[in-house]
């Protein structure tokens, strides 16, 4: 019998013969796995039939409507357990666009232990992509479809969508490239660009690297350091962090200011946790800051303020986050272009699960049409 890694390279070669090509004749079905291959809104559901697929072609036996040990019987299996031990690595391996950590995480699919039939209702969103998946299953259950072809149908769709979009962004990058040697954005007209960014949908994340790419470009300048990022879901418990981002002097291991970032208005509460985590470090650091793209209360500011004094010496602060970029950018005037770079680079690399391929597009996008009218 075939190992999964076997599986999955064959289902591999099958899709990627001539991705032009499905691999099922049904083209109802092959729109409906489309269809959940492409939705942006859930990236789970395709993973979930990535790994339920291996399952039943890794053991025949199996129903591929119960991933959950917890139903017990001897056609059960672990769907997670496929997920993580194989999915994971393909995925990786081939950089298809889907979810970066197990989907029997998700809410609708942790902690259950039931068979997944169309008429189970997964409370996931949206609904129709769940339905349409548990349609999908019970299609290989009634003998409809084969679990292997499905599995490389499922592979060919992600294909074509991974391409797209390196096509896309190709595209706009080239365009970029070829507007080289224009007059640069002003230090107002990079402000205006982010801002434009950061308006829109999904860019809880860009806050962080807004303050990441102004340390990083002038890292010569301010004799400080940038520690790694920490991923967007990770929570600071997890990570050891004491914010999202951590600067330490150069040469030095030893964080000195601390970034909390913020898409809703910062609270009492928000500055007394940051206080506890601070009393919980092994050493000490200079400056704890808020960054946020909401209002900021005086009521708040004042008592951030006032930490100095109970503290023996640690500043904190909250700022606006376009107000921080506007002066750096002026302070740094001739690294605004540096600035708009480092930015961009980072905003690439970040996995689309912090960072939605629309999100990236949309930068390059407004990039080239504010450097075109500068």
């Amino acid at each position: 019998m075939p190992r999964p890694a076997e599986i999955l390279n064959a289902a591999f070669r099958k899709a990627s013969r001539d991705i032009t090509r499905p691999v099922l004749k049904n083209k109802k079905i092959v729109n409906k796995i489309d269809y959940v291959c492409r939705n942006l809104q859930n990236r789970a559901c395709a993973r979930l039939l990535l790994a339920c697929c291996l399952a039943k072609v890794h053991k025949p036996d199996v129903d591929i409507r119960k991933p959950y040990t917890e139903i017990e019987g001897p056609d059960v299996y672990s769907g997670r357990t496929y997920d993580e031990s194989y999915i994971s690595q393909f995925i990786n391996e081939h950089n298809l666009p889907c979810n970066p950590t197990t989907a029997f995480l998700t809410p609708a699919l942790r902690n259950k232990n039931i068979v997944l039939t169309p008429q189970v209702d997964l409370v996931g969103r949206p609904a129709e992509l769940y339905q349409t998946v548990l349609e999908l299953l019970n299609h290989v259950h009634t003998n409809k479809i084969s679990a292997r072809n499905l599995l490389a149908e499922t592979i060919r769709c992600l294909l074509i969508l991974r391409d797209e979009r390196h096509q896309r962004i190709a595209t706009l990058l080239a365009s970029l490239r070829a507007s080289e040697g224009a007059i640069p954005l002003s230090s107002e007209g990079t402000a205006s660009l982010i801002q434009q960014h950061l308006a829109c949908p999904r860019s809880s994340r860009l806050p962080v690297l807004v303050v990441a790419a102004a340390y990083k470009a002038a890292a010569e300048h301010l004799r400080e350091h940038l520690l790694p990022l920490s991923g967007h879901t990770s929570a600071d418990k997890q990570t050891g962090a004491l914010g999202d981002l951590q600067i330490t002097l150069i040469d030095d291991n030893n964080v000195v200011t601390s970034y909390e970032m913020k898409t809703r208005r910062v609270t009492h509460e928000d500055i007394d946790r940051a206080l506890q985590k601070i009393s919980h470090m092994s050493g000490r650091i200079d400056n704890y800051i808020f960054v946020t793209t909401d209002i900021i209360d005086q009521e708040v500011q004042d008592y951030a303020t006032s930490i100095y004094e109970q503290t023996w010496g640690i500043e904190m602060v909250v700022l606006d986050c376009i107000s921080f970029l506007r002066h750096f950018l002026h302070l740094f005037h001739r690294l605004r272009t540096q600035y708009l770079n480092v930015y961009q680079e980072l905003l690439l690399a970040e996995p689309e699960s912090a960072v939605s391929p629309p999100l990236k597009e949309a930068f390059l996008a407004l990039r080239q049409a504010a450097e075109s009218h500068e």
